[in-house]
């Protein structure tokens, strides 16, 4: 199944923002790779904002770049803001089938 629109664009962002930091940081993708223990294609893959990626992988990936606690906010007071709290779920539109006669 594929991801939503903005699944895959979250994605995207974050992989972009992972390959700026490695860059920020002088980081060649062998070395990040070799300390987050994955290979140099998986890495490549997260840069380009591939959804297969697991999200284990992504947090050595930051690990190895220097992110500490990537997920500390999620979920506090100070990230929700009413943004999570007063917006309704968004609804999955299905299509509907046609009867076959």
């Amino acid at each position: 199944m594929r991801p939503s629109f903005a699944t895959a664009e979250a994605v995207e962002a974050l992989g972009r923002r992972i390959r700026f930091l490695r860059i920020q940081r002088k980081l060649q993708q062998k070395i990040v790779a070799e300390r987050a223990g994955i290979s140099v294609n998986t890495l490549s893959k997260m840069e380009l904002g591939d959804c297969g990626v697991s999200i284990g992988n992504i947090v050595s990936v930051l690990h190895a770049i220097g992110v500490d606690d990537p997920f500390s906010s999620l979920g506090t007071d100070e990230l929700d803001d009413g943004f999570l709290t007063d917006r309704p779920l968004p609804r999955r539109v299905r299509r509907r089938r046609v009867k076959e006669e």
